[in-house]
Protein backbone atom coordinates (compact mmCIF):
# COMPACT_ATOMS: atom_id res chain seq x y z
CA UNK A 1 0.00 0.00 0.00
CA UNK A 2 1.16 3.56 -0.77
CA UNK A 3 0.43 6.18 1.89
CA UNK A 4 -0.42 9.68 0.63
CA UNK A 5 0.16 12.73 2.83
CA UNK A 6 -0.33 16.44 2.15
CA UNK A 7 -0.45 19.67 4.16
CA UNK A 8 -1.85 22.31 1.78
CA UNK A 9 -4.72 22.68 -0.67
CA UNK A 10 -2.35 22.45 -3.66
CA UNK A 11 -0.75 19.33 -2.24
CA UNK A 12 -4.16 17.82 -1.52
CA UNK A 13 -5.24 18.41 -5.11
CA UNK A 14 -2.22 16.53 -6.46
CA UNK A 15 -2.66 13.87 -3.76
CA UNK A 16 -6.25 13.31 -4.83
CA UNK A 17 -5.25 12.99 -8.49
CA UNK A 18 -2.85 10.23 -7.53
CA UNK A 19 -5.43 8.55 -5.32
CA UNK A 20 -7.96 8.63 -8.17
CA UNK A 21 -5.42 7.10 -10.57
CA UNK A 22 -4.43 4.32 -8.12
CA UNK A 23 -7.52 3.62 -5.98
CA UNK A 24 -6.42 0.07 -5.14
CA UNK A 25 -2.83 0.98 -4.35
CA UNK A 26 -3.16 4.09 -2.18
CA UNK A 27 -4.44 5.23 1.20
CA UNK A 28 -4.89 8.90 2.12
CA UNK A 29 -3.69 9.90 5.59
CA UNK A 30 -5.49 12.93 7.02
CA UNK A 31 -4.83 14.90 10.20
CA UNK A 32 -1.66 16.51 11.58
CA UNK A 33 1.24 15.91 9.22
CA UNK A 34 3.60 14.50 11.84
CA UNK A 35 1.09 11.90 12.96
CA UNK A 36 0.19 11.05 9.37
CA UNK A 37 3.84 10.48 8.41
CA UNK A 38 4.44 8.25 11.43
CA UNK A 39 1.33 6.19 10.72
CA UNK A 40 2.04 5.78 7.01
CA UNK A 41 5.70 4.93 7.67
CA UNK A 42 4.62 2.12 9.99
CA UNK A 43 1.73 0.78 7.93
CA UNK A 44 2.71 1.18 4.24
CA UNK A 45 5.34 -0.26 1.92
CA UNK A 46 5.75 3.15 0.25
CA UNK A 47 4.86 6.76 1.06
CA UNK A 48 4.33 9.82 -1.14
CA UNK A 49 4.56 13.13 0.72
CA UNK A 50 3.30 16.31 -0.94
CA UNK A 51 5.64 18.32 1.26
CA UNK A 52 9.04 20.02 1.20
CA UNK A 53 11.91 17.54 1.34
CA UNK A 54 13.43 19.30 4.36
CA UNK A 55 10.22 18.90 6.34
CA UNK A 56 9.98 15.24 5.41
CA UNK A 57 13.61 14.59 6.37
CA UNK A 58 13.02 16.03 9.84
CA UNK A 59 9.84 13.98 10.28
CA UNK A 60 11.45 10.76 9.08
CA UNK A 61 14.75 11.01 10.96
CA UNK A 62 13.49 9.49 14.25
CA UNK A 63 11.68 6.71 12.36
CA UNK A 64 14.54 5.28 10.32
CA UNK A 65 15.42 1.68 11.05
CA UNK A 66 17.53 0.48 8.12
CA UNK A 67 17.49 0.27 4.33
CA UNK A 68 16.24 -3.30 4.39
CA UNK A 69 13.12 -2.40 6.39
CA UNK A 70 12.26 1.25 5.72
CA UNK A 71 9.54 2.01 3.13
CA UNK A 72 10.33 3.90 -0.03
CA UNK A 73 9.52 7.59 0.27
CA UNK A 74 8.88 10.06 -2.56
CA UNK A 75 8.40 13.83 -2.12
CA UNK A 76 6.37 15.94 -4.55
CA UNK A 77 6.70 19.75 -4.44
CA UNK A 78 3.76 22.14 -4.12
CA UNK A 79 3.73 22.96 -7.84
CA UNK A 80 3.82 19.29 -8.82
CA UNK A 81 6.95 19.81 -10.91
CA UNK A 82 9.21 17.21 -9.33
CA UNK A 83 8.83 13.74 -7.78
CA UNK A 84 11.93 13.21 -5.64
CA UNK A 85 13.05 9.73 -4.60
CA UNK A 86 14.05 10.55 -1.02
CA UNK A 87 14.39 7.25 0.82
CA UNK A 88 14.62 3.59 -0.13
CA UNK A 89 15.44 4.13 -3.77
CA UNK A 90 16.20 0.46 -4.44
CA UNK A 91 15.05 -1.57 -1.45
CA UNK A 92 11.87 0.45 -0.97
CA UNK A 93 11.21 0.94 -4.69
CA UNK A 94 11.19 4.73 -4.41
CA UNK A 95 13.12 5.26 -7.64
CA UNK A 96 10.55 3.44 -9.71
CA UNK A 97 7.72 5.00 -7.69
CA UNK A 98 9.08 8.48 -8.47
CA UNK A 99 8.92 7.63 -12.18
CA UNK A 100 5.36 6.32 -11.87
CA UNK A 101 4.22 9.37 -9.90
CA UNK A 102 5.86 11.57 -12.52
CA UNK A 103 3.88 9.89 -15.30
CA UNK A 104 0.56 10.41 -13.50
CA UNK A 105 1.16 13.99 -12.37
CA UNK A 106 3.33 15.21 -15.22
CA UNK A 107 6.23 15.73 -12.79
CA UNK A 108 9.93 15.23 -13.45
CA UNK A 109 11.25 12.22 -11.51
CA UNK A 110 14.40 13.07 -9.55
CA UNK A 111 16.57 10.03 -8.83
CA UNK A 112 20.01 10.51 -7.30
CA UNK A 113 20.97 6.87 -6.72
CA UNK A 114 24.37 6.51 -8.38
CA UNK A 115 23.65 3.35 -10.38
CA UNK A 116 20.32 4.68 -11.68
CA UNK A 117 21.89 8.01 -12.64
CA UNK A 118 24.60 6.17 -14.57
CA UNK A 119 22.13 3.86 -16.28
CA UNK A 120 23.33 0.77 -14.41
CA UNK A 121 20.93 -1.72 -12.84
CA UNK A 122 21.43 -1.94 -9.09
CA UNK A 123 22.72 -5.33 -7.99
CA UNK A 124 20.06 -5.26 -5.28
CA UNK A 125 17.25 -4.62 -7.80
CA UNK A 126 17.70 -7.63 -10.10
CA UNK A 127 14.98 -9.64 -8.39
CA UNK A 128 17.49 -12.24 -7.16
CA UNK A 129 18.52 -12.89 -3.55
CA UNK A 130 21.99 -11.45 -3.03
CA UNK A 131 24.81 -11.59 -0.53
CA UNK A 132 28.13 -9.85 -0.12
CA UNK A 133 29.72 -6.50 -0.84
CA UNK A 134 26.94 -4.87 -2.90
CA UNK A 135 28.12 -1.31 -2.18
CA UNK A 136 31.78 -2.01 -2.94
CA UNK A 137 31.11 -3.90 -6.17
CA UNK A 138 28.56 -1.31 -7.31
CA UNK A 139 31.09 1.44 -6.68
CA UNK A 140 33.68 -0.48 -8.71
CA UNK A 141 31.22 -0.72 -11.61
CA UNK A 142 30.54 3.01 -11.39
CA UNK A 143 34.26 3.83 -11.24
CA UNK A 144 35.03 1.70 -14.29
CA UNK A 145 37.14 -0.78 -12.36
CA UNK A 146 37.25 -4.30 -13.80
CA UNK A 147 34.50 -6.46 -12.32
CA UNK A 148 34.40 -10.11 -13.35
CA UNK A 149 31.15 -11.98 -13.94
CA UNK A 150 31.32 -15.65 -12.99
CA UNK A 151 28.09 -17.34 -14.01
CA UNK A 152 28.17 -20.84 -12.54
CA UNK A 153 24.50 -21.01 -13.49
CA UNK A 154 23.43 -19.37 -16.75
CA UNK A 155 20.74 -16.80 -16.00
CA UNK A 156 19.28 -13.92 -18.09
CA UNK A 157 20.70 -10.81 -16.38
CA UNK A 158 20.37 -7.20 -17.52
CA UNK A 159 23.47 -5.58 -19.04
CA UNK A 160 26.41 -5.07 -16.70
CA UNK A 161 29.80 -3.58 -17.69
CA UNK A 162 31.76 -6.66 -16.62
CA UNK A 163 35.09 -8.13 -17.68
CA UNK A 164 36.55 -11.62 -17.96
CA UNK A 165 38.79 -10.88 -14.98
CA UNK A 166 38.78 -8.29 -12.22
CA UNK A 167 39.59 -7.55 -8.62
CA UNK A 168 35.84 -7.49 -7.90
CA UNK A 169 33.44 -10.29 -8.77
CA UNK A 170 29.76 -10.86 -9.40
CA UNK A 171 29.10 -14.57 -9.04
CA UNK A 172 25.83 -16.19 -10.13
CA UNK A 173 25.62 -19.41 -8.16
CA UNK A 174 23.19 -21.69 -6.35
CA UNK A 175 25.97 -23.27 -4.27
CA UNK A 176 26.16 -22.62 -0.54
CA UNK A 177 29.43 -20.71 -0.60
CA UNK A 178 30.34 -17.57 1.36
CA UNK A 179 30.86 -14.27 -0.46
CA UNK A 180 34.40 -12.98 -0.69
CA UNK A 181 35.44 -9.55 0.55
CA UNK A 182 35.03 -8.01 -2.93
CA UNK A 183 32.28 -10.26 -4.20
CA UNK A 184 28.52 -10.25 -4.65
CA UNK A 185 26.68 -13.54 -4.85
CA UNK A 186 23.48 -13.58 -6.90
CA UNK A 187 21.22 -16.53 -6.13
CA UNK A 188 19.19 -17.58 -9.20
CA UNK A 189 15.98 -19.57 -8.55
CA UNK A 190 17.47 -22.62 -10.23
CA UNK A 191 16.67 -25.41 -7.77
CA UNK A 192 13.48 -27.45 -7.69
CA UNK A 193 12.85 -29.76 -4.76
CA UNK A 194 10.53 -32.66 -5.45
CA UNK A 195 8.73 -33.95 -2.35
CA UNK A 196 6.76 -37.08 -1.63
CA UNK A 197 4.99 -37.57 1.69
CA UNK A 198 2.82 -40.06 3.51
CA UNK A 199 -0.51 -38.91 4.88
CA UNK A 200 0.08 -36.92 8.06
CA UNK A 201 3.81 -36.38 7.49
CA UNK A 202 4.91 -33.69 10.00
CA UNK A 203 6.05 -30.38 8.55
CA UNK A 204 9.21 -30.53 10.66
CA UNK A 205 10.16 -33.88 9.16
CA UNK A 206 9.60 -32.64 5.62
CA UNK A 207 11.48 -29.41 6.26
CA UNK A 208 14.42 -31.17 7.97
CA UNK A 209 14.67 -33.56 5.03
CA UNK A 210 14.76 -30.75 2.46
CA UNK A 211 17.21 -28.59 4.42
CA UNK A 212 19.47 -31.56 5.07
CA UNK A 213 19.49 -32.58 1.41
CA UNK A 214 20.45 -29.05 0.34
CA UNK A 215 23.10 -28.72 3.04
CA UNK A 216 24.78 -32.04 2.26
CA UNK A 217 24.79 -31.24 -1.46
CA UNK A 218 26.30 -27.81 -0.82
CA UNK A 219 23.30 -25.97 -2.27
CA UNK A 220 21.81 -22.66 -1.13
CA UNK A 221 18.20 -22.59 0.11
CA UNK A 222 18.00 -19.08 -1.37
CA UNK A 223 18.07 -20.66 -4.85
CA UNK A 224 15.08 -22.96 -4.27
CA UNK A 225 12.41 -21.87 -6.74
CA UNK A 226 9.62 -24.22 -5.71
CA UNK A 227 8.58 -27.41 -4.00
CA UNK A 228 6.93 -29.87 -6.39
CA UNK A 229 4.74 -32.88 -5.70
CA UNK A 230 1.81 -34.88 -7.02
CA UNK A 231 -1.71 -33.42 -7.14
CA UNK A 232 -2.87 -35.85 -4.47
CA UNK A 233 -0.56 -34.13 -1.98
CA UNK A 234 -1.53 -30.57 -2.89
CA UNK A 235 -3.20 -30.04 0.49
CA UNK A 236 -1.03 -32.29 2.63
CA UNK A 237 -0.45 -30.07 5.70
CA UNK A 238 3.18 -31.00 6.26
CA UNK A 239 4.14 -30.36 2.63
CA UNK A 240 2.18 -27.10 2.48
CA UNK A 241 3.77 -25.88 5.72
CA UNK A 242 7.27 -26.80 4.54
CA UNK A 243 6.80 -24.72 1.38
CA UNK A 244 5.54 -21.79 3.44
CA UNK A 245 8.52 -21.95 5.79
CA UNK A 246 10.91 -22.04 2.85
CA UNK A 247 9.04 -19.12 1.28
CA UNK A 248 8.48 -20.85 -2.08
CA UNK A 249 5.37 -21.91 -4.01
CA UNK A 250 4.09 -25.47 -3.95
CA UNK A 251 3.62 -26.75 -7.52
CA UNK A 252 1.73 -29.95 -8.25
CA UNK A 253 1.43 -32.30 -11.22
CA UNK A 254 -0.98 -35.07 -12.08
CA UNK A 255 0.01 -38.68 -11.47
CA UNK A 256 -0.18 -39.25 -15.24
CA UNK A 257 2.37 -36.49 -15.89
CA UNK A 258 4.75 -37.85 -13.27
CA UNK A 259 4.37 -41.47 -14.42
CA UNK A 260 5.67 -40.41 -17.85
CA UNK A 261 8.94 -39.08 -16.40
CA UNK A 262 11.91 -41.45 -16.51
CA UNK A 263 13.60 -41.57 -13.09
CA UNK A 264 16.55 -43.56 -11.65
CA UNK A 265 14.72 -44.78 -8.54
CA UNK A 266 11.11 -45.81 -9.22
CA UNK A 267 9.15 -47.57 -6.51
CA UNK A 268 6.01 -49.67 -6.15
CA UNK A 269 4.85 -47.85 -3.01
CA UNK A 270 3.92 -44.51 -4.63
CA UNK A 271 2.54 -46.37 -7.63
CA UNK A 272 0.07 -48.14 -5.37
CA UNK A 273 -0.68 -45.03 -3.29
CA UNK A 274 -1.05 -42.26 -5.89
CA UNK A 275 -0.65 -43.88 -9.31
CA UNK A 276 2.94 -43.03 -10.25
CA UNK A 277 6.16 -44.98 -9.58
CA UNK A 278 7.92 -41.76 -8.54
CA UNK A 279 6.84 -38.58 -6.82
CA UNK A 280 9.94 -36.80 -5.51
CA UNK A 281 12.26 -37.42 -8.47
CA UNK A 282 9.55 -37.19 -11.12
CA UNK A 283 8.10 -33.94 -9.72
CA UNK A 284 11.56 -32.38 -9.67
CA UNK A 285 12.42 -33.61 -13.19
CA UNK A 286 9.08 -33.17 -14.97
CA UNK A 287 10.16 -29.88 -16.58
CA UNK A 288 13.71 -31.00 -17.23
CA UNK A 289 17.01 -30.32 -15.55
CA UNK A 290 19.95 -32.04 -13.86
CA UNK A 291 19.29 -34.37 -10.92
CA UNK A 292 21.68 -33.18 -8.19
CA UNK A 293 20.20 -35.11 -5.26
CA UNK A 294 18.53 -38.44 -6.05
CA UNK A 295 15.59 -39.56 -3.96
CA UNK A 296 16.32 -39.72 -0.27
CA UNK A 297 14.13 -40.54 2.70
CA UNK A 298 13.52 -38.61 5.88
CA UNK A 299 14.94 -39.70 9.21
CA UNK A 300 11.60 -40.64 10.79
CA UNK A 301 10.83 -44.19 11.84
CA UNK A 302 9.06 -45.02 9.65
CA UNK A 303 10.22 -42.44 7.09
CA UNK A 304 7.22 -40.35 6.05
CA UNK A 305 8.79 -38.14 3.36
CA UNK A 306 11.12 -38.28 0.38
CA UNK A 307 12.80 -35.54 -1.60
CA UNK A 308 15.01 -35.00 -4.64
CA UNK A 309 16.72 -31.87 -5.94
CA UNK A 310 17.07 -30.81 -9.57
CA UNK A 311 18.86 -27.85 -11.11
CA UNK A 312 16.89 -26.35 -13.95
CA UNK A 313 18.88 -24.28 -16.43
CA UNK A 314 18.02 -20.62 -16.69
CA UNK A 315 15.69 -19.96 -19.58
CA UNK A 316 17.03 -17.35 -21.93
CA UNK A 317 14.72 -14.54 -22.96
CA UNK A 318 14.21 -13.23 -26.48
CA UNK A 319 12.33 -9.97 -26.90
CA UNK A 320 11.44 -9.22 -30.53
CA UNK A 321 11.17 -5.44 -30.51
CA UNK A 322 9.54 -3.14 -33.05
CA UNK A 323 11.21 0.28 -33.06
CA UNK A 324 8.46 2.06 -34.96
CA UNK A 325 8.91 4.01 -38.18
CA UNK A 326 11.90 6.04 -36.97
CA UNK A 327 10.74 8.96 -34.85
CA UNK A 328 11.87 8.65 -31.24
CA UNK A 329 8.47 9.70 -29.89
CA UNK A 330 6.88 6.77 -31.75
CA UNK A 331 9.13 4.29 -29.94
CA UNK A 332 6.87 2.76 -27.30
CA UNK A 333 7.80 2.82 -23.59
CA UNK A 334 7.65 -0.97 -23.59
CA UNK A 335 10.17 -1.14 -26.40
CA UNK A 336 12.50 1.27 -24.58
CA UNK A 337 12.21 -0.84 -21.41
CA UNK A 338 13.14 -4.00 -23.33
CA UNK A 339 16.18 -2.27 -24.83
CA UNK A 340 17.36 -1.36 -21.33
CA UNK A 341 16.70 -4.88 -20.07
CA UNK A 342 18.60 -6.76 -22.76
CA UNK A 343 22.20 -7.77 -22.16
CA UNK A 344 22.55 -8.68 -25.86
CA UNK A 345 21.14 -6.59 -28.73
CA UNK A 346 20.90 -8.04 -32.24
CA UNK A 347 19.89 -5.92 -35.21
CA UNK A 348 20.52 -4.23 -38.53
CA UNK A 349 23.31 -1.69 -38.13
CA UNK A 350 21.21 1.30 -39.19
CA UNK A 351 18.48 0.40 -36.70
CA UNK A 352 21.05 -0.07 -33.93
CA UNK A 353 22.29 3.46 -34.62
CA UNK A 354 18.76 4.81 -34.02
CA UNK A 355 18.60 3.56 -30.44
CA UNK A 356 22.24 3.17 -29.37
CA UNK A 357 21.88 5.99 -26.85
CA UNK A 358 19.12 4.08 -25.04
CA UNK A 359 21.29 1.05 -24.29
CA UNK A 360 22.70 0.53 -20.83
CA UNK A 361 26.46 0.26 -20.25
CA UNK A 362 27.60 -3.31 -20.79
CA UNK A 363 25.08 -4.16 -23.50
CA UNK A 364 26.73 -6.42 -26.07
CA UNK A 365 25.71 -5.33 -29.59
CA UNK A 366 25.71 -7.80 -32.50
CA UNK A 367 24.93 -5.82 -35.65
CA UNK A 368 25.03 -6.69 -39.33
CA UNK A 369 24.13 -5.19 -42.69
CA UNK A 370 21.25 -5.50 -45.11
CA UNK A 371 20.23 -8.91 -46.34
CA UNK A 372 21.17 -10.93 -43.25
CA UNK A 373 17.73 -11.32 -41.67
CA UNK A 374 17.88 -15.10 -41.20
CA UNK A 375 21.40 -14.88 -39.80
CA UNK A 376 20.32 -12.24 -37.27
CA UNK A 377 17.36 -14.40 -36.25
CA UNK A 378 19.58 -17.43 -35.74
CA UNK A 379 22.08 -15.37 -33.77
CA UNK A 380 19.42 -13.93 -31.46
CA UNK A 381 17.90 -17.35 -30.76
CA UNK A 382 21.34 -18.88 -30.15
CA UNK A 383 22.20 -16.13 -27.65
CA UNK A 384 18.91 -16.70 -25.82
CA UNK A 385 19.61 -20.43 -25.68
CA UNK A 386 22.85 -19.62 -23.91
CA UNK A 387 20.79 -18.04 -21.14
CA UNK A 388 21.04 -14.36 -22.09
CA UNK A 389 18.38 -11.67 -22.15
CA UNK A 390 18.28 -10.76 -25.85
CA UNK A 391 16.54 -8.02 -27.81
CA UNK A 392 16.15 -8.56 -31.56
CA UNK A 393 15.16 -5.28 -33.15
CA UNK A 394 13.41 -4.32 -36.37
CA UNK A 395 11.74 -1.23 -37.75
CA UNK A 396 8.01 -0.60 -37.54
CA UNK A 397 6.32 -3.59 -35.95
CA UNK A 398 8.61 -6.60 -35.67
CA UNK A 399 5.78 -8.89 -36.74
CA UNK A 400 5.04 -7.06 -40.00
CA UNK A 401 7.55 -7.87 -42.78
CA UNK A 402 10.24 -7.86 -40.10
CA UNK A 403 12.22 -10.02 -37.69
CA UNK A 404 9.54 -11.79 -35.67
CA UNK A 405 8.66 -14.46 -38.22
CA UNK A 406 12.22 -15.68 -38.96
CA UNK A 407 13.06 -15.57 -35.25
CA UNK A 408 10.00 -17.52 -34.15
CA UNK A 409 10.52 -20.03 -36.95
CA UNK A 410 13.99 -20.65 -35.47
CA UNK A 411 12.99 -20.64 -31.79
CA UNK A 412 11.61 -23.59 -29.85
CA UNK A 413 10.06 -23.90 -26.39
CA UNK A 414 13.45 -23.92 -24.63
CA UNK A 415 13.48 -20.10 -24.42
CA UNK A 416 10.99 -17.43 -23.41
CA UNK A 417 9.86 -15.22 -26.30
CA UNK A 418 8.23 -11.82 -25.87
CA UNK A 419 6.78 -9.77 -28.71
CA UNK A 420 6.92 -5.99 -28.37
CA UNK A 421 4.60 -4.26 -30.86
CA UNK A 422 5.62 -1.15 -32.73
CA UNK A 423 4.00 1.44 -34.98
CA UNK A 424 4.26 -0.07 -38.44
CA UNK A 425 4.81 1.87 -41.66
CA UNK A 426 1.21 1.51 -42.89
CA UNK A 427 -0.07 3.17 -39.72
CA UNK A 428 2.56 5.90 -39.73
CA UNK A 429 1.86 6.70 -43.38
CA UNK A 430 -1.89 6.50 -42.84
CA UNK A 431 -1.69 9.07 -40.04
CA UNK A 432 0.23 11.42 -42.35
CA UNK A 433 -2.25 10.97 -45.20
CA UNK A 434 -5.43 11.35 -43.12
CA UNK A 435 -7.61 8.29 -42.62
CA UNK A 436 -7.09 6.00 -45.63
CA UNK A 437 -7.37 2.83 -43.52
CA UNK A 438 -10.78 3.69 -42.05
CA UNK A 439 -12.37 0.58 -43.54
CA UNK A 440 -11.12 -2.88 -44.47
CA UNK A 441 -7.58 -2.85 -45.77
CA UNK A 442 -4.66 -5.10 -46.59
CA UNK A 443 -0.87 -4.78 -46.71
CA UNK A 444 1.06 -6.44 -49.51
CA UNK A 445 4.81 -6.52 -50.02
CA UNK A 446 5.86 -6.25 -53.66
CA UNK A 447 9.28 -7.75 -52.99
CA UNK A 448 9.63 -11.07 -54.77
CA UNK A 449 12.92 -11.96 -53.07
CA UNK A 450 11.16 -14.43 -50.77
CA UNK A 451 7.72 -14.73 -52.40
CA UNK A 452 7.16 -15.71 -56.05
CA UNK A 453 5.59 -12.97 -58.14
CA UNK A 454 2.76 -15.31 -59.11
CA UNK A 455 1.69 -15.44 -55.45
CA UNK A 456 1.99 -11.68 -55.01
CA UNK A 457 -0.01 -11.04 -58.18
CA UNK A 458 -2.78 -13.39 -57.02
CA UNK A 459 -3.03 -11.49 -53.75
CA UNK A 460 -3.16 -8.12 -55.49
CA UNK A 461 -5.97 -9.37 -57.74
CA UNK A 462 -7.89 -10.68 -54.73
CA UNK A 463 -7.54 -7.33 -52.95
CA UNK A 464 -8.66 -5.50 -56.09
CA UNK A 465 -11.73 -7.69 -56.51
CA UNK A 466 -12.58 -7.41 -52.80
CA UNK A 467 -12.41 -3.61 -52.98
CA UNK A 468 -9.87 -3.38 -50.15
CA UNK A 469 -7.65 -0.40 -49.48
CA UNK A 470 -4.14 -1.62 -50.30
CA UNK A 471 -0.87 -0.53 -48.70
CA UNK A 472 2.19 -1.55 -50.69
CA UNK A 473 5.38 -2.25 -48.75
CA UNK A 474 8.73 -2.55 -50.57
CA UNK A 475 7.09 -1.05 -53.66
CA UNK A 476 10.08 -0.38 -55.90
CA UNK A 477 13.86 -0.62 -55.93
CA UNK A 478 16.54 -0.17 -58.56
CA UNK A 479 16.55 -3.90 -59.20
CA UNK A 480 12.76 -4.29 -59.04
CA UNK A 481 11.17 -1.55 -61.07
CA UNK A 482 8.33 -3.37 -62.84
CA UNK A 483 6.30 -4.84 -59.96
CA UNK A 484 4.64 -1.59 -58.84
CA UNK A 485 3.37 -0.63 -62.33
CA UNK A 486 2.03 -4.18 -62.73
CA UNK A 487 0.23 -4.01 -59.36
CA UNK A 488 -1.26 -0.60 -60.15
CA UNK A 489 -2.49 -1.90 -63.50
CA UNK A 490 -4.29 -4.76 -61.74
CA UNK A 491 -6.00 -2.32 -59.37
CA UNK A 492 -6.90 -0.04 -62.27
CA UNK A 493 -9.02 -2.83 -63.70
CA UNK A 494 -11.35 -2.54 -60.70
CA UNK A 495 -11.11 1.15 -59.68
CA UNK A 496 -11.60 4.51 -61.29
CA UNK A 497 -8.56 6.47 -62.54
CA UNK A 498 -9.44 9.17 -59.98
CA UNK A 499 -9.06 6.79 -57.00
CA UNK A 500 -6.90 8.58 -54.39
CA UNK A 501 -3.39 7.24 -53.83
CA UNK A 502 -1.19 8.33 -50.94
CA UNK A 503 2.59 8.33 -51.26
CA UNK A 504 4.62 8.78 -48.09
CA UNK A 505 8.40 8.63 -47.93
CA UNK A 506 10.32 8.28 -44.65
CA UNK A 507 7.17 8.51 -42.56
CA UNK A 508 7.78 10.21 -39.17
CA UNK A 509 11.42 10.97 -39.94
CA UNK A 510 12.94 14.46 -40.34
CA UNK A 511 12.93 14.22 -44.14
CA UNK A 512 9.35 12.95 -44.34
CA UNK A 513 7.44 13.80 -47.50
CA UNK A 514 3.86 13.02 -48.45
CA UNK A 515 1.43 13.67 -51.26
CA UNK A 516 -1.99 12.54 -52.40
CA UNK A 517 -2.37 11.80 -56.09
CA UNK A 518 -4.58 9.48 -58.15
CA UNK A 519 -4.29 6.00 -59.56
CA UNK A 520 -3.94 7.43 -63.07
CA UNK A 521 -1.47 10.18 -62.17
CA UNK A 522 0.96 8.24 -59.95
CA UNK A 523 4.40 7.97 -61.52
CA UNK A 524 6.06 4.77 -60.22
CA UNK A 525 9.47 6.28 -60.91
CA UNK A 526 8.96 8.64 -57.94
CA UNK A 527 8.68 5.70 -55.53
CA UNK A 528 11.52 3.85 -53.78
CA UNK A 529 12.05 1.39 -50.94
CA UNK A 530 11.65 4.10 -48.31
CA UNK A 531 8.14 4.81 -49.60
CA UNK A 532 4.75 3.44 -48.60
CA UNK A 533 2.05 3.56 -51.26
CA UNK A 534 -1.58 3.43 -50.14
CA UNK A 535 -4.25 2.94 -52.81
CA UNK A 536 -7.82 3.75 -51.78
CA UNK A 537 -10.89 1.65 -52.49
CA UNK A 538 -13.98 2.74 -54.41
CA UNK A 539 -15.25 4.66 -51.37
CA UNK A 540 -12.02 6.53 -50.59
CA UNK A 541 -12.18 10.30 -51.16
CA UNK A 542 -9.75 13.20 -51.04
CA UNK A 543 -11.12 15.82 -48.64
CA UNK A 544 -9.13 19.02 -48.02
CA UNK A 545 -6.01 17.33 -49.32
CA UNK A 546 -6.40 14.28 -47.11
CA UNK A 547 -7.30 10.69 -47.95
CA UNK A 548 -10.44 9.50 -46.17
CA UNK A 549 -12.00 6.03 -46.37
CA UNK A 550 -15.37 6.07 -44.59
CA UNK A 551 -16.13 3.39 -42.03
CA UNK A 552 -19.31 2.50 -43.91
CA UNK A 553 -20.58 2.97 -47.41
CA UNK A 554 -23.72 4.92 -46.48
CA UNK A 555 -21.71 8.12 -46.66
CA UNK A 556 -20.62 7.29 -50.19
CA UNK A 557 -24.18 6.50 -51.25
CA UNK A 558 -25.52 9.76 -49.86
CA UNK A 559 -22.79 11.69 -51.65
CA UNK A 560 -23.58 9.99 -54.95
CA UNK A 561 -27.31 10.58 -54.48
CA UNK A 562 -26.73 14.27 -53.97
CA UNK A 563 -24.88 14.64 -57.26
Amino acid sequence: MIGLISATAAGAAARDRLAAAWPERTRVYEGPVGEAVRAAFAECEQVVCFLATGAVVRLLAPLLGGKAADPGVVCVDEAGRFAVSLLGGHGGGANELAREVGEVLGAEPVVTTATDSAGLPGLDTLGLPYEGAVAAVSRALLDGEPVALEAEVAWPLPPLPVADQGSYTIRVTDRAVPAGEREVLLRPPSLVVGVGASKGAPAGEVLALVEGALREAGLSPASVAELATVDAKAEEPGVVAAAERLGVPLVTYSAEELAAVEVPNPSDAPLAAVGTPSVAEAAALVRGGELLVPKRKSAGRPAMATCAVVRRPGRGRLAVVGLGPGARDLLTPRAAAELRRASVLVGLDQYVDQIRDLLRPGTRVLESGLGAEEERARTAVAQAREGHAVALIGSGDAGVYAMASPALAEASDDIDVVGVPGVTAALAAGAVLGAPLGHDHVSISLSDLHTPWEVIERRVRAAAEADLVVTFYNPRSRGRDWQLPKALAILSGHREPTTPVGVVRNASRPDESARVTTLAALDPATVDMMTVVTVGNTATREIAGRMVTPRGYRWQASQEGAE
